[in-house]
């Protein structure tokens, strides 16, 4: 049955035939290549890197094996050469029936492309070591992903223009099938990190790329908790898979408890499995590690070390656990326990093995094992019998430190045991360990049915085993409530009236770059179309990085109001207002700017503040005092009666508890996706609250009262103004299509767009007229900046430096308040290039693409 399956989708799905697949179990897949194969910088590589997710979207029916080697070339005179590698040999071993390669990247550094005429005959040798395999595979050549930075040792030049090239036309020479992971990854630089390798998504999109070559239909992302093989056991879901060449499974609770609590597993998992199954349905998880072979060695327990790290670092769980060992597993938890005895929080063992010459040596009453026994002498090392007897690592020596981190143990054990005698074992090390002041206890099973000369027997007692576990695993508490940091005033109830009658709906973003970064937006626009999904919305994305309160006052007409009003707007600036130096008087006209400006349009809607967290804020909070920025705009909020989300406070709160860490796992200001996550739950959390309350079907719409402003220079009737406004002369001149050309990065919507430039001291002047109480320029700030000098009505001439702090490395949009407080009337703004000449300056330019006044 199984044969005929897979030989209907060689036949109708897969464009080609794949060698002697239909003979095979299943359809082998061997993904060759460098680290962006390997998944270097990944979370969870082993879940998912390419090869991995591949995997999952293949199903059944397919393995798909990870080769990739990091900082592996393709030329054999490279740096470090991939045909060199212990992976490329396994890879050789494997008899793939498909070979995926993608190298090049690590050959575009200098001191490797010196060799690039070698590139075709390396590859073409590479590539003839697979076709001369007995499997005969379908071979596939990858082009290199694009590198998304310059100046680094790998060339994004010459894997643009060199590289690739070159695998195209040996992929044509050799009419084999090529798979472009280049071009459908530009313009998608946000998933290369640091510019190289790819995140988590970008495999992702890298998996369903090559899933859409191998099978000529779209890849499905397949996500799972864990890496591997899922299945299920005894009701709950395991997952098996590979981890340091070794065999692994991990098995989940249905309901995990906070803190995501484990035991750890040695040797027999499939033996005395009812405690395992009380506390999977209890919370725990259950690992394991396959080192069945190697019996406590050093060399298992650095193995051992690795897979803790992995999960508690990829996967957070605990980061103290619960050992079990059964039998030889003895030696393993013991040993590990003793060298890391901080990491334990107990230790539970089933007739273990603790003196390794009682079993297998046989060199004391029980019944040795001369096969395990040389087995052991070669892990371990020993040249003879007595060298082995003078070992003293064992669970049975060096207690003291276990003992002295009161780590209690519980043993189950049949005093009938002639494999492994409790009387060389359990009774001397529980001795020892009671004398140094552990903890210790000791059960003796004596009921049913003992086989194997007393070593199986039943256990009496598995929820004694269950309770003695949870007691000493450390309650950990749940996170902080969200709620805490939620003030919802007049709430969202018109918005939640609309959705729900109105079956469409219009919600709009607005900010700075947390808010254009999207992750949170993502997830709250995902929220609000599940919880209304019969409602057809419109989600506008309007952040602007490196902008704060004042733009966003000024860009709400074009960024929000061209396709009609809005229902409900989220808006967040404290980040920028504080760090772009605005003071407590902007942030206050802004952000009433904003709300009034929202109301003026529609006077129904409803607007939620939002206080995005940076060090700064973090370090005025743990002084006992409230962020200046945020004191301003809960004013503007109280005044409006409008709900405020205090993020910044949240996340403080929650480092400050212990839950997670900037540095870690925040990262930065802009927040890591585990951040994003952050964020999005508490204002999630904040919705459910919000939208608790079901809709009557007499519930009306009501329109907001708007009270008497705070400040009567708010921003409430900003807007942009075209350039073209402007009557200039001299040196100052449009550029319809303005882009740079120093290479330094650039904002939307202000690059590739018309500015009004001028760049020569005292070369003439612009005039622009308007009307209102408040005129400024948004400008592009970047290296060149250079030093203006303006007036109103033709008063004293002022001076402004458009250097900004942030401008050395990057072409920031920057809005400059050039006039306030104005008699609401016809002014008249005159701008020039001031006389400056400075030798450490890059430049003396003015780049204006608005006006923005107040009128």
């Amino acid at each position: 049955m199984k044969f005929t399956r897979i030989l209907f989708m060689l036949l109708f799905v897969l464009p080609i035939s794949y060698g002697n697949a239909q003979n095979e179990e299943v359809i082998k897949v061997a993904c060759i290549g460098n680290s962006i194969t390997f998944g270097h910088g990944i979370k969870d590589r082993i879940k998912n890197a390419y090869p991995a997710q591949l995997n999952r979207m293949l199903g059944e029916g397919y393995e798909v094996r990870n080769f990739g080697v990091s900082g592996r070339t393709l030329l054999s005179k490279g740096n470090s050469p991939y045909i060199k590698t212990e992976a490329y040999t396994k890879a050789l071993d494997y008899q793939p029936d498909i070979v995926i390669i993608k190298l090049g990247t690590n050959d575009s550094k200098d001191f490797n492309w010196i060799y690039k005429a070698d590139f075709e005959s390396d590859y073409h040798n590479l590539i003839e070591s697979f076709q001369n395999l007995k499997s005969k595979p379908s071979i596939y050549l990858c082009l290199a992903a694009p590198v998304y930075k310059k100046g680094k040792k790998i060339s994004a030049e010459i894997v643009t223009n060199e590289v690739n090239p070159k695998i195209r036309g040996i992929a044509k020479k050799h009419r084999l099938n090529l798979i472009d992971l280049y071009t459908p990854l530009l313009d998608k630089g946000d998933f290369f990190p640091d510019a190289i390798h790819p995140n988590g998504k970008g495999a992702g999109e890298m998996a369903k790329i090559v899933y859409e070559s191998l099978t000529g239909t779209p890849g499905v992302l397949v996500d799972q908790t864990f890496p591997g093989k899922k299945s299920n056991w005894k009701g709950f879901s395991k997952y098996d898979f590979e981890f340091d060449g070794k065999k692994a499974f991990i098995v989940e609770p249905t309901k995990p408890l906070y803190g995501k609590p484990w035991v750890w597993r040695a040797r027999f998992p499939g033996w005395h499995t009812e405690m395992d199954s009380i506390l999977l349905s209890e919370g725990f998880h259950i690992a394991y590690l396959n080192t069945n072979s190697q019996f406590g060695s050093p060399r298992a327990v650095k193995s051992w070390d690795r897979f803790y790290k992995y999960l508690t670092k990829a996967h957070d769980f605990s980061d103290k656990l619960a050992l079990e060992g059964v039998s030889r597993g003895g030696l393993f938890i013991y040993n590990w326990a003793k060298k890391y005895p901080e990491r334990v929080s107990c230790i539970y063992a089933e007739a273990p093995v603790l003196d390794f010459t009682s079993w297998p040596g046989g060199f004391g009453s029980g019944i040795g094992s001369a096969k395990d026994w040389r087995i052991l002498k070669k892990e371990y090392g020993f040249a003879s019998d007595a060298e082995a007897k003078k070992y003293t690592d064992m669970p049975m020596h060096g207690l003291e430190k276990l003992a002295t981190a009161k780590v209690p143990v519980l043993h189950m054990i049949s005093l009938t045991d002639s494999v492994v005698p409790p009387t060389e074992n359990t009774l001397p090390l529980i001795n020892k360990y009671i004398a140094l002041g552990g903890i210790a206890t000791v059960v003796t099973c004596t009921e049913g049915k003992q086989t194997l000369h007393g070593h199986h027997f039943p256990i009496e007692t598995p929820r004694l085993g269950a309770d003695f576990i949870k007691y000493y695993t450390k309650k950990e508490t749940g996170p902080i409530s969200s709620s805490a940091y939620h003030k919802l005033r007049n709430g969202l109830q018109n918005s939640t009236i609309k959705f729900q009658h109105g079956k469409k709906g219009r919600v709009a973003f607005l900010g700075g770059s947390i808010t254009h970064n999207g992750g949170w937006r993502d997830s709250v626009s995902n929220y609000i179309q599940k919880r209304f999904p019969d409602t057809e919305f419109e989600f506008i994305e309007a952040g602007l990085p490196s902008t704060g309160s004042t733009p966003a006052a000024f860009r709400m007409k074009d960024d929000l109001f061209k396709g009609g009003p809005i229902d409900l707007l989220f808006e967040e600036a404290a980040v920028n207002d504080a760090t772009n130096g605005r003071t407590d008087q902007e942030q206050i006209r802004a952000m009433e700017g904003i709300v009034r400006h929202a109301r003026y349009v529609n006077p129904a809607t409803d607007i939620v503040i939002m206080h995005f967290v940076d060090p700064g804020k973090m370090k005025t909070y743990r002084q006992g005092k409230i962020p200046a920025v945020i004191q301003n705009h809960e004013k503007v909020a109280a005044h409006y009666k409008l709900p405020t989300i205090n993020l910044a406070k949240e996340v403080t709160d929650r480092i400050d508890a212990g839950e997670f860490t900037w540095k870690g796992d925040f990262k930065n200001l802009h927040p890591s996706p585990f951040g994003q996550g952050i964020y999005a739950n508490s204002m999630i959390s904040f919705l459910e609250e919000a939208w608790v309350r079901p809709v009557a079907e007499d519930d009306k719409i009501k329109s907001y009262a708007l009270p008497a402003p705070l400040d009567h220079f708010s921003y409430d009737k900003g807007e942009l103004v075209d350039i073209k406004e402007a009557k200039y002369n001299g040196d100052w001149k449009i550029i319809e299509n303005w882009e740079p050309t120093d290479g330094k990065a650039t904002r939307e919507n202000f690059t590739k767009v018309p500015m009004l430039i001028g760049e020569k001291a005292n070369d003439g002047k612009l005039n622009f007229n308007f009307t209102g109480n408040t005129v400024g320029i948004a400008v592009v700030a970047g290296p060149d900046a250079g030093i203006i000098a303006y007036r109103i009505d033709k008063g004293k001439w002022v001076e402004l430096d458009l250097l900004t702090n942030w401008s050395r490395s990057l072409h920031l949009p920057w809005f400059f308040t050039l006039a306030t407080d104005l008699e609401n009337k016809k002014h008249t703004l005159q701008i020039k290039i001031a006389q400056q000449e400075d030798p450490k300056r890059a430049g003396n330019s003015c780049r204006i693409r608005y006006f923005y006044t107040n009128n």
